[in-house]
């Protein structure tokens, strides 16, 4: 089994977007890859709330339902999972910063690392940028977990 851990700022709009955006690609393909998938932020804002509603309603729209309740990192998720993608740049470089061994630096990455047409591109957060800004990263997110999931599937 693979495992997936995205993480954003508060993990209300873009890690826990990712996270059911890739449950869903691989669903569809059959579940071609087993997954075990979860999502998180940096900050302790938001644990135990859902995601943004404007980010929920936007994925519903494209038939991905948000249901993971925000948590925030933890050192041990290091151990725990086989990629840890960064939505920007800040955030890449702060789990650089708590990352203690070359193993667990090398786990991490932008999740757009994986993206055909935003390669290395930051998820911008769409918290204050209204529809168009959530359509934006729901856009950018379903490319970068599609190329997740063939990369995935290739090992």
């Amino acid at each position: 089994m693979v495992s997936v851990l995205f993480v954003c700022l508060g993990n209300i709009c873009r890690s826990p977007a990712a996270e059911a955006i890739l449950r869903k690609l691989n669903d569809e393909s059959s579940g071609a890859v087993k997954l075990h998938v979860e999502s998180c932020g940096i900050g302790c804002w938001h644990v135990g709330l859902l995601p943004h509603e404007q980010m929920r309603e936007a994925a519903k729209e494209r038939g991905v339902l948000l249901l993971s309740r925000a948590q925030q990192f933890k050192a041990s998720f290091f151990d725990q999972f086989d990629y840890i993608l960064a939505a920007d740049q800040p955030i890449l470089n702060e789990l650089y910063n708590l990352a203690i061994t070359p193993e667990h630096k090398a786990k991490v990455h932008l999740i757009s690392e994986y993206s055909g047409s935003y390669f290395r591109e930051a998820i911008p957060d769409p918290f204050y940028e209204g529809k168009e800004g959530f359509d934006k990263v729901l856009d950018m997110l379903e490319d970068s977990c599609q190329g997740l999931l063939n990369q995935i599937g290739k090992k």
